[in-house]
Parts: structure tokens; sequence; C-alpha cells
């Protein structure tokens, strides 16, 4: 298990962000992303809400949104499921193997199907672009922006925040 940094969004344990990484053999591979994650409080019974904060070009993520279209997430989620699963399995698999016929970000699945070479620079860009670990401390001070996670709420950054240990403790 890799260690995570998770920050508490007002010493509340139902929102936090968690640094991620990018898989190792991707065009994610060193970039760095902010999630937002918030717990509803039929938590494990119901699935969490999670988004990117700092941008990311995928056919199963919104790009301005950072929305993640994830069935295991959205639709199939399971008591039996923990941030762990989310951050070692299922978003990491997600980026190893978009699924261009269901998109959330039409431009990313229309490259990925007719131009794989130009998908994977066009991550690439991102990565270096948006996904560096500056790119993901700049997401910190931006993260308060109206329209940057409006599918899971909108928030105020920088307030009362400090690191709250490794995933482990959540």
């Amino acid at each position: 298990m890799s260690d995570y940094e998770v920050t508490l969004v007002n010493d509340n344990r139902q929102e936090f962000y968690v640094r991620f990484k990018g898989p190792e053999e991707t065009p994610f591979a060193g970039g760095l992303w902010k999630i937002h994650v918030e717990l509803p409080d039929q938590y494990p019974y119901k699935s969490p809400s999670i988004g990117f904060v700092n941008r990311i070009f995928h056919p199963n993520i919104d790009e301005l949104s950072g929305s993640v279209c994830l069935d295991v997430i959205n639709q199939t989620w399971s008591p039996m499921y923990d941030m762990i699963n989310i951050f070692e399995v299922f978003l990491p698999q997600l980026l190893r193997y978009p699924n261009p016929t269901d998109p959330l970000n039409g431009e990313a699945a229309a490259l990925l199907m007719r131009e794989p070479k130009s998908y994977d620079a066009k991550v690439k860009e991102y990565v270096a672009k948006y996904a560096s670990k500056d790119a993901a401390d700049e997401a910190d001070e931006e993260s308060d922006l109206d329209d940057e996670m409006s599918s899971v709420g909108s928030y105020a950054s920088g307030e009362d925040e400090e690191p709250a240990g490794n995933m482990e403790e959540i």
C-alpha cells in the first residue's frame, strides 16, 4: 500500500483531498493529481463522490468539473469497498484502461479511438502542464472556484486545512 497525502477540509473526516500519482507505464506516469473526496453520511453503504481538482485529459473524466465516470463508484458500489480500493485499484485501472465508448470527454474518446499516439501525446502534455507537483499545489489555491468541482459541490480551500496523515487513518 502506498502512502497518500490526505488533507481534511475544515477538520471534517467526510470531506478531504488525496494526492494521487499517475500509474507507471501509462501516459499518466509522473502526474500528480489532487482528488476531492466527499463521503456521504451513509458511507460505506453509499459510494463517495470523487473528482479531480486539477485538469486531466481522459475519456471518462470531465475535463472541467473533474467528475469521474466509473461504474464501480457510481453504480456498482459495495460496502465491501473502501478508499484503498479507489486509490489502489479503481482509479489506476481507469487511467490504464479508458473506455472511449462511454465518454464524459468526447474529444479525448475520439482521439483515443482514431489516433492513439496523439492521445498519449496530449495526455502527456496535460500531465506536464496540469499535473506536476507545482500544478497540484496551485490547484489547492484554485479549488474554491465555483465551476471546478460542480459535481461534488464547492468549497473553500486553504482554511483550517492540515495534512491528516495517510489513507489508512480514514
